[in-house]
């Protein structure tokens, strides 16, 4: 039986107390005492049910013997183990003994040791300063070392670097370009030291750095202009030292500006060669080259494909000269302008009048110095060809010709071009030679002005002057005029050229009579009219010939009408009724006029009865010279409607007097005449407007 068997009393269950026993007066006090104490424990208490549970872990057996020796088994076991603790802390402090022992040996030896130290401190101490002040000694000179090797590195150039920016016998190669910025940093950066507190080494430096940088761009200089004179522009493999060369050198604007000088001056001599070259065959010098082509001037009896080739030759030089040039200078970007820049901030005395610089600018300003030579040469051989030739469409077709050039050389080398000045120049001269044969051969023509020809065609002159007229216009149409002002530009070309001869033409037709002087005009105009027509800047000055043949063709009308009212007996009629009114009394009045007597109005209707089977054809017959047939026609058919609305006013008249003479006191349709005879006006005169209107349809 275990410890936790008991219940909460504490005794054992099996032992059974009777109810009346505990009542009992008999019983003891120690046992009310030993019940009471029993049965006031608290077994809830966690201390008490721990020590229970070790009880029962023992194995302890639950029996009056047992409990009756249960304390005294428990105060043995605990003497028991007091008495091993106490032989193992004896075991300890024996230990404890041992080690004191030993700490004391340890303590005497470090005090040993602690004397001996100071004993060596103290005789050491002299040399460990002396070590110390040489060790930093040693790190002042390291340091100091290592600042000069800097300084060295930095500010002193070596002999064999500087022997490659400076001397005339090494070559300018990449070792030059790698020192000279190097040189250049020494230069900015001694300005540093000039703010330390001994300025003499960097002024020593300063001016060392200054010399040795002059001698490297006079070195460079000097490289560039040898270079420049066997420098072939038309090789595409270009030395790319040279563009490198020059776009340092811009650095120091006054010898960038000294090269580029020189340069145009070779250049210009190279290329007026090349251009008397190509002229004549043969270099300036006088001896032959070997020419792959024709010298221009084998042409030179071919005034437009002499200037033609001249212009072309001119272009072509021009173009392979820019492109060459700007693979020189422009095509690495903006390089010689920020070296341009970079010169003018280091020379003060240059910033004055300095401006930015423009690449594009400054390569049509080099490529025009470069063609100076070759625009007055090609100035003085054009002029020589343009004056040499009396044939005004060649001088104008010339003159075209340089303004096609003129525009394309605008293009390509801007406004300010000397070569754009020489082609205004020579354009200006061609027209001036086109206008003075063109007026000595109009004088030529008003010197010789004959008769109007027989046929009234066009005369001979005139067609020459279209025939020319059209060649100019031909030439203008292919010129690069503006689109919006062809029409202006080739006005006073036209009305030099063309209003002169139609002048004469007038001239001519005013000695004549009509219909052959209007026929005469018309024909003129017409040819001119055609010619004009083919080109679209003309279209103003059609319509002035348009409206100018109008004008003519109304007199011609004008004279058909006439013609159809004479040959028909009827304007003697017409002039008489033109005064009369509707009133009756300018009606009756009829009969009294002398073409409305009986014989002569019998006598005018045979006239207009033998007139109208002919009439168009005798009428067309008057206009046979006009060239237009169509025309001709036009205008007969409109003299015959005016014609036609005249006969009707005359019938209307007639008809009227007789419609009032019916009214009056005499018979019907029958008047009394002057010699006492009656007759009808219009059975007299019976054609009616609607027979006319039929046989001049």
């Amino acid at each position: 039986m275990s410890a936790l068997d008991y219940d909460a009393t504490g005794l054992d269950p099996e032992y059974e107390v009777e109810p009346t026993s505990l009542s009992l007066p008999q019983r003891s006090n120690a046992l009310s005492t030993k019940l009471s104490s029993i049965l006031s424990t608290s077994f809830v208490d966690a201390d008490i049910r721990e020590a229970l549970r070790t009880l029962d872990q023992r194995g302890t057996q639950n029996t009056p013997e047992v409990r009756r020796r249960l304390r005294l088994d428990a105060e043995k076991e605990v003497i028991e183990r007091n008495g091993d603790i106490i032989e193992d802390f004896g075991h300890v402090a024996e230990q404890l003994k041992r080690i004191g022992s030993t700490i004391e040996n340890l303590n005497r030896c470090c005090e040993d040791l602690r004397q001996h130290v100071a004993s060596a401190h103290r005789e050491t101490g002299p040399v460990l300063e002396e070590a110390t002040t040489l060790f930093n000694r040693r790190q002042e000179t390291e340091i100091k070392k290592q600042l000069l090797g800097a300084f060295n590195a930095h500010f002193v150039i070596s002999d064999d670097d500087l022997e490659s920016l400076i001397s005339p016998n090494t070559p300018v190669d990449e070792r030059f370009f790698t020192n000279l910025p190097r040189l250049k940093r020494v230069h900015k950066d001694c300005q540093v030291l000039l703010g330390s507190e001994n300025q003499q080494l960097g002024l020593d430096l300063m001016d060392k750095s200054s010399r040795d940088l002059n001698a490297a761009f006079q070195k460079l200089y000097r490289w560039i202009q040898k270079e420049f004179r066997s420098l072939n522009l038309e090789n595409p493999q270009m030395n790319a030292s040279l563009r490198k060369s020059l776009r340092v050198l811009a650095e120091r604007p006054t010898l960038f500006q000294s090269c580029l000088d020189f340069f145009a001056e070779s250049r210009e001599r190279n290329l007026s060669d090349s251009f008397y070259a190509a002229l004549t065959g043969t270099s300036s010098n006088s001896q032959a080259d070997d020419l792959t082509t024709k010298p221009i001037e084998y042409n030179a009896h071919e005034p437009l494909r002499f200037v033609g080739d001249v212009l072309a030759w001119t272009h072509s030089a021009t173009v392979s000269e820019r492109e060459s040039l700007e693979v020189l200078f422009v095509s690495e970007g903006d390089e010689i302008a920020k070296g341009i820049r970079a010169g003018i901030e280091s020379e003060p005395w240059s910033q004055e009048n300095a401006e930015a610089f423009d690449g594009q600018k400054s390569l049509e300003q080099l490529v025009n110095r470069d063609l100076s030579g070759v625009a007055r040469a090609l100035r003085q051989r054009v002029e020589q060809v343009i004056q040499s030739d009396e044939d005004p469409v060649v001088a104008y077709k010339i003159a075209n010709l340089i303004d096609f050039y003129r525009v394309t050389f605008d293009r390509l080398l801007g406004s300010d071009s000397s070569v754009l000045n020489t082609l205004s120049t020579l354009q200006q001269s061609a027209l001036r030679q086109y206008r003075t044969t063109m007026q000595e051969h109009i004088s030529a023509v008003t010197a010789h002005v004959s008769k109007l020809p027989l046929d009234l065609n066009v005369p001979d002159f005139l067609s020459e002057a279209l025939d020319t007229l059209k060649e100019l216009m031909k030439s203008y149409d292919s010129s690069l005029a503006p689109v919006e002002s062809r029409d202006a530009g080739f006005m006073p070309t036209l009305t030099e050229s063309l209003d002169p001869y139609l002048d004469v033409c007038e001239r001519m037709a005013s000695k004549a009579e009509e219909p052959s002087q209007t026929i005469f005009t018309v024909n003129c105009l017409l040819a001119a009219k055609s010619s004009l027509s083919q080109f679209d800047f003309t279209t103003d000055r059609v319509s002035a010939i348009d409206d100018t043949i109008d004008d003519h063709i109304s007199k011609l009308v004008e004279y058909q009408h006439a013609f159809f009212l004479h040959m028909s007996g009827v304007h003697p009629i017409l002039a008489a009724l033109a005064p009369i009114s509707e009133t009756d009394d300018d009606l009756k009045s009829i009969r009294g006029l002398a073409p409305f007597h009986k014989q002569a109005l019998t006598d005018a209707s045979q006239i207009l009865d033998d007139f109208l089977p002919s009439a168009l054809i005798d009428a067309m017959e008057n206009l046979r010279l006009l060239k237009n047939s169509r025309m001709a026609e036009d205008v007969t058919s409109e003299a015959a409607s005016l014609f036609c609305e005249d006969f009707q006013f005359v019938e209307g008249k007639l008809a009227d007097a007789d419609a009032l003479s019916a009214s009056g006191d005499h018979e019907t349709d029958v008047v009394v005449s002057a010699d006492q005879e009656t007759y009808s006006l219009r059975a007299l005169y019976p054609r009616t407007s609607g027979d006319i209107r039929v046989l001049l349809s």
